[in-house]
């Protein structure tokens, strides 16, 4: 009879052990939501818990997945048009990685290369 106790005593903790750890997940992280201006020719970008994002790299729109692991944030593909637009410079589109720091998310292109910083609205 106490064998079934015990049992029951640790399926129970289990699942303790599992609600405390995805309320510690990063569904809230510091990468979800407004970053930007939204204005003709500034970039934005919205990235959602899920790690969806769109926005505008002030001429273009794009749109796609990504994912946050730790303090990054890694773009997936995504989809963008590719018109050009005189006076702006569209350097959103080439994202690969991004960080938070405070209110600034910093985008940086493949190779850990900055291009560029987006402030939270």
């Amino acid at each position: 009879m106490s064998t079934r106790f015990a049992r029951a005593g640790f399926a129970i903790a289990a699942v303790a052990t599992m609600i405390v750890l995805a309320g510690c997940s990063s569904s809230g992280s510091s990468f979800t939501g407004d970053w930007g201006q939204v204005a003709p020719g500034k970039p934005s970008l919205t990235i959602k818990s899920d790690g969806s994002f769109s926005g505008t790299d002030g001429c273009n729109p794009l749109k796609g997945q990504g994912s946050i692991s730790g303090d990054t944030f890694t773009f997936g593909p995504f989809a963008s048009t590719l018109k050009a637009c005189e006076g702006v410079t569209p350097w959103l589109n080439l994202a690969a990685t991004a960080k938070v720091d405070g209110n600034t998310l910093t985008v940086y292109r493949s190779g850990d290369t900055k291009i560029g910083t987006l402030q939270r609205r």
